[in-house]
C-alpha cells in the first residue's frame, strides 16, 4: 500500500510531529513497506490456531504510587532545564486548542 505525501502529512499532523520534505519522502516509503507486510501478515491461514493473549500467563502488575523527597540540587537541575518558568511553574505546549 503506497502512502501519499499529504497520508504522511495527515499522520504526522495527528502525531503532532514537525517533518521536513526529505522525512516525508522517507517515511512514505518506509511506512508504505510495512503496511505492505502487515498486509502479507493478514494472508496467513491461521484457521486452527488458538489464540494466546499471554503467552506465558502474565497479569498487571500495579506498583503502588509512592512520593519520595526530591533533593533541592535535583529540584534546582530540573527547573534550569525548563526553557519556560515562572518562579516555581513550569510552562509547556496546550494540549487542547
Amino acid at each position: 500500500m503506497a502512502l501519499t505525501k499529504q497520508d504522511i502529512e495527515h499522520i504526522a499532523r495527528l502525531a503532532r510531529l514537525e517533518l521536513s520534505e526529505e522525512e516525508k519522502e522517507r517515511f512514505s516509503s518506509q511506512l508504505s513497506s510495512i503496511l505492505d507486510y502487515v498486509g502479507q501478515l493478514s494472508e496467513v491461514d491461521t484457521k486452527g490456531v488458538e489464540y494466546h493473549y499471554h503467552v506465558e500467563g502474565l497479569f498487571n502488575v500495579m506498583a503502588p504510587d509512592e512520593i519520595g523527597a526530591t533533593g533541592q540540587t535535583a529540584r534546582d537541575a530540573l527547573l534550569a532545564a525548563m526553557p519556560d518558568r515562572t518562579g516555581d511553574l513550569l510552562k509547556v505546549k496546550s494540549v487542547f486548542q
